[in-house]
């Protein structure tokens, strides 16, 4: 497979303890997220609400492997949407990564599916509509109905 894999370790360890990796990535203790979106065909997540947030922003397709806590939920979600696809951390195999991977990377529909929720993000008013939605919720105390929200 032709591609540039970027290990962003997230400060749990150091790019030194993990040398001579097959395919030679790139791996660093911290990666400019926001930037490699800008620029990416894929991501490969743990299915955090975040990180999926942001891919899905910028239109990326996943593949995800949920951990703990909510990320199975978001990963199943991933899978639903055909935004991207999702593997069990239990089920994990090379072969499995590597399937899914080619998967998402050569079938339009992931790709299609990313930009189809991006689309949705930006009508839905986004960050700042949510904002706008919690502010007005801690105001008044009560919940906020759409309908009252523009």
């Amino acid at each position: 497979m032709d591609a540039q894999l970027v290990i962003s370790l997230g400060g749990s360890a150091t790019p030194e303890s993990l040398p001579n990796l097959p395919g030679n990535p790139l791996v660093v203790k911290y990666a400019p997220q926001l930037e490699l979106l800008q620029k990416v065909t894929l991501t490969i997540t743990h299915a955090g609400l975040n990180t999926t947030l942001e891919c899905l922003n910028n239109a990326v397709p996943m593949v995800a492997i949920p951990i703990a806590l909510d990320q199975p939920g978001v990963a199943a979600r991933i899978a639903w949407t055909g935004a991207g696809e999702a593997i069990p951390l239990k089920r994990l195999t090379v072969p499995r990564l590597r399937k899914a991977i080619s998967q998402v990377l050569t079938q339009p529909s992931y790709k299609e599916n990313a930009l189809r929720l991006q689309e949705a993000i930006k009508r839905s008013g986004g960050v700042t509509r949510a904002a706008d939605i919690i502010e007005r919720a801690v105001l008044t105390g009560k919940p906020v109905l759409a309908e009252n929200i523009k």
